[in-house]
């Protein structure tokens, strides 16, 4: 297993074949703008144990953490949103934490793989950006291939067990005339985080600079342009890193799961059922 490698987003519409493709090492870069119309997802892969606290904050944090799936423990399997689904491969680049730390980005976890690993999958703000560019609300990252900007703010998640930290948020930068038409759009998708959080001086929730996000990639602000920002799906990553289990493994922010599920299809995975079961 080698460190992800950034390739050329020459992904076709056949979703099957993108995460074929994904698979054989042929694409680790940023999902904005592909597999348009699909539900795209986070990912946090977790031991059983932990796994059950990270479900109680996911169900206290609905907003930033939407579970659209789970895997049964040790199960690499995700039937339920995509037949050929391999969370081991299917991820364009994971992220690796030992004890909190974020040690190693690889291209492929299979030999990382144990046999009580809980999948998780959160909805994305990927999912709705379609559905604003067929509104006629532009969105330059997607355009150029950068990931969205993600940055740390100052509004605090609902604790459960040890998980506990700061919102992340994805900022897009709109027209003031598209700020109301977006947050209409974006409500309909409560499964990909929902209308946005915050809307203006983004020093309102505790973030300084724009152009110095904490993760993805910077994009410039236009004179004029509003910063809209949307709960986001690397704040289990901020949790994380609270909550320091002793092996945990994410996406790498941006890096995101195709799946089949279309992107109007609004179901949410019960997690108070799922633990019940176990």
């Amino acid at each position: 297993m080698g460190q992800a490698q950034q390739h050329s987003p020459d992904i076709g519409p056949d979703i099957r074949e993108t995460r074929a493709r994904i698979r054989r090492g042929d694409y680790a870069g940023p999902t904005a703008g592909l597999a348009a119309g699909r539900l795209q997802g986070n990912v946090v892969i977790l031991p059983e144990g932990p796994a059950k606290d990270f479900a109680l904050f996911c169900r206290r944090n609905p907003k930033p953490c939407p579970v659209v799936a789970m895997s049964r423990p040790g199960d690499p399997f995700l039937p339920a949103l995509g037949a050929d689904i391999d969370i081991r491969s299917d991820v364009p680049a994971y992220r690796v934490y030992r004890n909190g730390r974020h040690t190693d980005t690889l291209r492929d976890i299979t030999d990382l793989w144990q046999d009580d690993f809980v999948t998780f999958v959160l909805g994305c703000s990927f999912t709705f950006e379609q559905a604003l560019e067929r509104a006629g609300i532009a969105l330059p990252h997607t355009s150029t291939s950068h990931a969205v900007p993600m940055f740390k703010t100052s509004i605090q998640t609902e604790p459960a067990g040890p998980f506990r930290g700061q919102l992340v948020v994805s900022m897009r930068a709109l027209k003031p005339g598209d700020v109301a038409r977006a947050t209409e759009i974006t409500a309909r998708f409560e499964h990909a985080h929902g209308a946005p959080v915050h809307a203006g001086d983004p020093a309102q929730i505790g973030i300084e600079d724009l152009g110095k996000p904490d993760f993805g990639d910077p994009v410039e602000v236009a004179s004029g342009d509003v910063p809209v920002f949307w709960a986001c799906g690397v704040t289990p990553q901020s949790a994380l890193e609270q909550a320091r289990p002793e092996f945990c493994i994410t996406h790498e922010p941006g890096a995101m799961l195709i799946t089949d599920r279309p992107a109007d299809d609004t179901r949410v995975f019960d997690v108070k059922e799922w633990g019940k079961a176990l």
